[in-house]
């Protein structure tokens, strides 16, 4: 069944604030109720938007996935060098990962084990698209840059997600690296080691 726009952005609304709650307590640690009060809903009312638990956080985690769509692949879909394209896919995706703002993307990383069957099966497609995607990016780049590659596409894209992803675990916004020096970094680093230069 198709979303209108204002159950969407209701749907949009509790995953926020649902994330948050999962973050703080963790999925097994939080309880419905505790959502529900947080969300401003009865406990009725909050399953009759989501259905269930599992549906709650495969909701979280779908919509962290749009939230990558929309704010960084969308944006730089019409970037024609690889090399840019790959770089700025790299500084969107760290941008994201340390917004506080956006803790439904820390769900996805910090719960995956936590959703079972059909729904994880769902998720993980759109998470595997995504590393096709950047498969296809570092092959282009590496094809650009000529020469032997140092590492293969698929362990490079791997290598790139564990090095962003890792970032929720121990990046402190008001700490000594600064937000805007922090993806640039990365990036020269990843590609320093992708293709052995800057």
């Amino acid at each position: 069944m198709a979303h209108t726009d204002d159950t969407k952005k209701k749907l949009r609304e509790i995953c926020r604030i649902a994330a948050r709650v999962f973050y703080e307590k963790g999925y097994d640690g939080a309880s419905m109720q505790e959502i529900a009060d947080a969300v401003g809903l009865t406990k009725a009312g909050l399953y009759h938007h989501i259905g269930s638990k599992d549906h709650l956080l495969y909701e979280i985690m779908n919509y962290g996935m749009d939230i990558l769509q929309e704010t960084v692949l969308d944006k730089i879909k019409n970037i024609a060098d690889p090399r840019e394209k790959l770089r700025q896919t790299i500084i969107g995706h760290i941008d994201l990962i340390v917004r506080a703002r956006d803790l439904e993307i820390t769900v996805i990383l910090h719960e995956n084990r936590s959703l079972k069957g059909t729904l994880h099966k769902k998720i993980n497609a759109r998470k595997r698209e995504y590393i096709h995607y950047l498969e296809g990016l570092i092959t282009e780049v590496q094809e650009q840059h000529g020469g032997k590659p140092l590492l293969a596409p698929r362990p490079a894209a791997f290598a790139l997600l564990g090095i962003i992803n890792w970032l929720y675990q121990w990046y402190q916004p008001g700490g000594p690296i600064k937000q805007n020096e922090l993806a640039p970094i990365y990036a020269d680093f990843f590609f320093r080691g992708l293709l052995g230069n800057t």
